[in-house]
């Protein structure tokens, strides 16, 4: 079969590239690992150094180091697609060579981007790498970070020429992966690159996809594409559903996200290059809705933890990643925050834990009896004379300037605040047994201008959950603050 007749079909991750925190150096050994991993989970093909791989952050020597540690530990196992993709034409040829020397099966070429060309000037980009080439070219079309599409009419033009095989579309765009179907899928591989689009494509006829999330649950895609070719559609259905979540936010995150997740998960990938930092392209409260959200699809593993309260020791089946410690005690004060959300939706909370006879006991009653004008306490219920347990009481950081704008705002906020503990109970991050042992006290910030009741509840309720899973946990430590430092700011610092 000729070269140009190389279809890339299924499953196929968008590698990331391991750094090393030090000097964000190629970490081989964990890029070794890592294709070894992904091959061993079934993956039909691997993709380094595109946009996931940080490509752009690399130098060309680097990109060109990736590719041959890939191709060298794939040892023809799975096809390796190389990102070979630059803003110039004749910076792309140059770099599709090296690669093609190097002896990789096909390379993924995005669009020239920074200086935006129009649609003629697509057409002879591709057209003169094709000229120039000789290897199966996979077009790219991602235009959220190139800041240019790829019109599907040129599209069309372009897989009249034998070298083109496939376009993967990171558009999100249904329509335009629609019009890709409709008008070039019979002649070259149409691949999904939108994660939370995935079963549409394939069911629409997609021949596969190229994912960032594929590094992190590579099987659950395998058994989509699957479920998809033998028709079983509510089971696809059911898969995707329950992973959107997860693509969402890893959609939304990038590189960092998906990093932050395998390194959870064990499989060591180290850290991005700057300027994607945690605590700004990925917040502390996103990398940790990463890690519930593999926590419920049995990714990280329950470990049992032991809580000790005076003479009661008792045992939990509390969520572990490797940082939870392995005994929590002192309950005398904890102290947990997250902040969730943007701009007027945004949800700050601050929260104490303690026994009920200790000092968070008495600034608890205290905060009854004796109340701050304009911040009263208002104890969480779940419904009218359902008092929360562990028993919660919620304290307004802005004052409301009516009864509506209280039942508008800090209504949705209490209720929240409810499930959140609730939840926390049912999964074991509060210990049962202790619900009548122990308060919290939960200093509530809703935004003044704050209207949309549903975001406030799923904002706060978030929030909560995160900043008593810190608490309980005695998050961030002393060293996650310093090496932190620099990374933290203010939500609404640089609001007008």
């Amino acid at each position: 079969m000729s070269k140009f007749n190389f279809r890339p079909t299924g499953v196929m991750p968008a590698l990331v590239t391991p750094f090393n925190k030090s000097d964000e150096s190629i970490n081989e050994e964990n890029l070794r690992n890592l294709v070894n991993h992904l091959i061993d989970q079934g993956v039909t093909g691997l993709v380094p150094v595109g946009t996931t791989g940080e490509f752009v952050n690399m130098n060309y020597g680097e990109r060109l180091k990736v590719i041959e540690i890939v191709v060298d530990e794939t040892n023809g196992r799975v096809p390796v697609i190389a990102g070979t993709g630059e803003t110039g034409t004749k910076l792309v040829i140059e770099a599709t060579k090296a690669a093609t020397d190097i002896g990789v099966d096909a390379v993924l070429i995005v669009t020239p981007y920074y200086l935006k060309p129009k649609a003629k000037g697509l057409y002879d980009h591709y057209y003169t790498i094709t000229e120039k080439t000789d290897i199966p070219i996979v077009l790219y079309n991602i235009p959220a970070c190139t800041g240019v599409e790829l019109p599907w009419t040129v599209v069309e033009d372009l897989v009249d020429i034998e070298n083109i095989v496939a376009i993967k579309d990171s558009s999100g765009d249904y329509k335009y992966f629609s019009a890709l179907l409709e008008k070039v899928s019979d002649k070259i591989s149409v691949l999904i690159g939108w994660d939370e689009n995935v079963l549409g494509a394939l069911a629409g006829g997609a021949a596969g996809c190229i994912l960032g999330s594929a590094n992190v649950i590579p099987k659950i895609w395998l058994e989509i594409y699957d479920y998809v070719k033998n028709n079983r559609l509510e089971e696809a259905q059911v898969l995707q559903k329950k992973v959107q979540k997860l693509a969402r936010l890893l959609i939304n995150s990038g590189a960092l996200g998906v990093k932050s997740c395998l390194n959870m998960m064990k499989i060591p990938v180290g850290t991005t290059r700057q300027p994607l930092v945690l605590g700004d392209a990925l917040s502390y409260e996103i990398k940790d809705e990463l890690r519930v959200e593999l926590e419920r699809l049995g990714l990280i593993e329950k470990s049992e933890i032991q809580f000790e309260f005076g003479d009661k020791p008792l045992k939990s089946r509390f969520y572990a990643v490797g940082i939870t410690p392995q005994k929590i005690s002192d309950f005398e004060l904890k102290v947990g925050e997250s902040l969730v959300g943007d701009r007027a939706e945004l949800a700050h909370i601050d929260l104490l834990i303690g026994k009920k006879d200790g000092p968070v006991g008495n600034a608890y009653a205290q905060a009854l009896t004796n109340p701050e004008e304009g911040r009263e306490g208002l104890q969480v219920i779940l419904e009218p004379n359902m008092q929360v347990k562990p028993s919660t009481i919620m304290i307004p950081t802005v004052r409301p300037t009516s009864l509506r704008h209280a039942s508008l705002t800090y209504g949705p906020a209490q209720a929240a605040i409810a499930k959140a503990v609730i939840q926390c109970v049912e999964d074991g991050i509060l210990p049962k047994e202790l619900a009548d042992d122990i308060v919290l006290i939960v200093n509530v910030f809703v935004h003044p201008s704050a209207s949309a009741r549903k975001r406030i509840f799923i904002n706060n309720y978030k929030a909560t959950r995160n900043a008593i899973r810190k608490a309980m946990e005695g998050l961030p430590s002393v060293d996650d603050g310093i090496e932190n430092a620099e990374n933290a700011r203010h939500p609404f610092r640089n609001d007008p």
